[in-house]
C-alpha cells in the first residue's frame, strides 16, 4: 500500500468531501469499520448507533431515542461527537476517533417508535485517518471510471510492486474452475490464457479470481469472455478477452494503489504495446501446464 502524504489527505479532502458514502456491508468491509465500537457521545454520556451514511462535512446515522439521548441532547445544546473505529488493512491495531458535531435534526427510522435517524453535521475538518480510509476508497472508485481500459501488463516487476500473488490463478466458468494465467489486468477486464476451444469459451459468463499478498485478499471479477485470439504455436491454448461487470471495491483499491504509485507513465507505442503483449505470451505459454486447478 502507498504512503498517504499530507499533501494526498489534503487533495483527497478537498476533491470528495462533500460525497455522501452509504455503508453497505461492501463498505464496512473494505473500509474496514468496527461496528460494535461505533457510538454518540454528548456530555459524559455514550450511547451506540449505526453509521447510515458519511462524508467529510457530516454523517447519518441511528440510535435509540428511548435512551435518554433526546434529553442529553436538549441539555448539551445539540453538540455531540461522533466516535469511530476501524481496522486498518495495514496494521492489527484499530484506530478510533472522535468528530465533534452538531445534531441538525431527526426523524422517525422506517416505522420505529424507538430508533430515529440523526443527520449530524461535522463542526471541524475530521482527523486525517477518516479522510485517508474514505478517500482511499472514494479515489479508487472515481479511477476505476476514469481509467476504466488503461491495461496493467503483468510483468514479474508489476507483480512484485503490485503485491499480486500469481500470474496462475483459476476462471470459474458455470462454478468449474479453470486454469489459467493471467497476461493483463484492468478496472474493466482482463486478458488471460488458458487451454480450451474458443467457440466453447466466448459468450460464457465467469469469475476470474485474483490473490493479493500483503495483507493476502482474493477477488472474484465476474463478467464474461468476450472475445478469443489464437496463441501462436499453442494450439491447445487460447487467449481470452474478459469483460467484467461486477468490480470488488477492494480490488478497485489495490489496482488504484498501484496505479497511484507509479512516478512516471510508460508512454505506450504500437511497437511498444506490441513487444510487451508478446512478451507476455511467451512468458505464459512457458509457464503454462496440465496441472489442475486445486
Amino acid at each position: 500500500m502507498s504512503v498517504i502524504t499530507s499533501q494526498k489527505i489534503t487533495t483527497y479532502y478537498e476533491r470528495y468531501k462533500a460525497i455522501n458514502v452509504t455503508y453497505s456491508k461492501e463498505i464496512i468491509h473494505v473500509t474496514g469499520l468496527i461496528t460494535q465500537q461505533v457510538f454518540l457521545k454528548s456530555g459524559s454520556d455514550f450511547w451506540p448507533c449505526v453509521i447510515y451514511s458519511s462524508s467529510f462535512q457530516g454523517a447519518k446515522v441511528a440510535s435509540n431515542v428511548k435512551s435518554g439521548l433526546l434529553e442529553k441532547l436538549q441539555q448539551a445544546n445539540n453538540s455531540v461527537s461522533l466516535r469511530f473505529s476501524f481496522k486498518k488493512r495495514d496494521s492489527e491495531t484499530p484506530v478510533a476517533f472522535f468528530v465533534a458535531a452538531r445534531v441538525a435534526g431527526y426523524s422517525p427510522y422506517g416505522d420505529s417508535k424507538d430508533i430515529a435517524l440523526f443527520s449530524i453535521a461535522f463542526t471541524q475538518r475530521p482527523p486525517d485517518d477518516l479522510i485517508e480510509i474514505m478517500g482511499t476508497m472514494l479515489d479508487a472508485n472515481v479511477a476505476s471510471a476514469k481509467r476504466r481500459d488503461e491495461r496493467v501488463i503483468l510483468t514479474p516487476d508489476v507483480i512484485r510492486k503490485m503485491n499480486l500473488l500469481a500470474k496462475e490463478t483459476a476462471v470459474f466458468i458455470q462454478g468449474v474452475p479453470r486454469r489459467c494465467i493471467l497476461r493483463d489486468i484492468s478496472f474493466s477486464g482482463s486478458k488471460l490464457i488458458m487451454m480450451g476451444v474458443a467457440k466453447f469459451l466466448v459468450d460464457r459468463e465467469i469469475g476470474l479470481r485474483v490473490d493479493f499478498d500483503d495483507p493476502r485478499e482474493s477477488f472474484i471479477l465476474k463478467g464474461s469472455f468476450i472475445r478469443s485470439e489464437a496463441v501462436e504455436g499453442r494450439k491447445e491454448l487460447v487467449a481470452l478477452a474478459a469483460l467484467f461487470t461486477e468490480v470488488p471495491m477492494g480490488y478497485k483499491i489495490r489496482l488504484n494503489d498501484y496505479l497511484s504509485g507509479l512516478t512516471a507513465r510508460f508512454e505506450k507505442t504500437g511497437t511498444a504495446a506490441g513487444d510487451a503483449n508478446a512478451n507476455a505470451d511467451s512468458e505464459a505459454k512457458a509457464e503454462f501446464s496440465t496441472e489442475a486447478v486445486s
